[in-house]
């Protein structure tokens, strides 16, 4: 959001492109006034926190093509569906986002994973990018959104790592509680034990939910 609090007309005119762009990618699903309003909707999500707004345009493109995903996945009634995972914590820029760099790339094409904050920081902690820059998992590309109703409705089970109350139950989902420190403020080598408790619970939930398949 500009310094005033106002969508500025430059970035209107931005999201309106974007909004475009997401349609020709999705018209088979929604309809342009749908994935506009979507658009929109996901710039003033962002903007609430955002202290850098030089890429919000770009974050808020992100964010609402992940939610567009989310909402085809859970229409989806094919037996080629893979199982899906939210994981929740209070920024969304620790804990979950080292759950999401190591679930994508433990799953592969096993199964699908999002992320989300009850109350999103304004970056990923760059003590978590640093850690998980050493194993070979680039998070950079990913940022602090708030949980929204498509990620819940999408996801078969849903991690929360200290949110506590904040976290939504939604019937029907299945819920992991990880009790994990919070990296917040840690050193690298402090954040390097969780990182690694984090890959280890994401091998195991990868193991009941998607397991490998079986060598012929």
């Amino acid at each position: 959001m500009s310094d005033s609090g106002v969508m500025t007309a430059g970035q209107r005119t931005a999201l309106h492109s974007v909004a475009s762009d997401l349609h020709d990618r999705f018209a088979w699903v929604f309809g342009e006034e749908t994935i506009e309003a979507l658009v929109l909707d996901s710039f003033n999500e962002l903007a609430q926190k955002a202290t850098v707004t030089r890429w919000l345009v770009v974050s808020s493109e992100r964010f609402a093509e992940q939610r567009l995903r989310a909402l085809v996945h859970a229409e989806d009634r094919s037996v080629k569906k893979v199982p899906a995972v939210l994981f929740l914590c209070v920024h969304n820029a620790g804990r979950s986002q080292m759950a999401l760099g190591w679930f994508k790339q433990l799953a592969g094409a096993r199964a699908i994973a999002w992320s989300g904050g009850s109350e999103p920081g304004a970056e990923i902690n760059p003590g978590v990018v640093a850690a998980m820059a050493e194993v070979g998992i680039d998070i950079t590309g990913e940022f602090p959104k708030p949980w929204t109703d498509e990620f819940f409705g999408a996801a078969d089970v849903i991690v929360t790592m200290g949110c506590g109350d904040a976290c939504p139950l939604v019937p029907g989902k299945h819920y992991e509680d990880w009790d994990l420190e919070d990296p917040s403020g840690k050193s690298l080598e402090a954040i390097r034990p969780i990182r690694d408790e984090v890959r280890r619970r994401v091998d195991v939930l990868l193991s009941q939910l998607a397991p490998p398949p079986v060598p012929t």
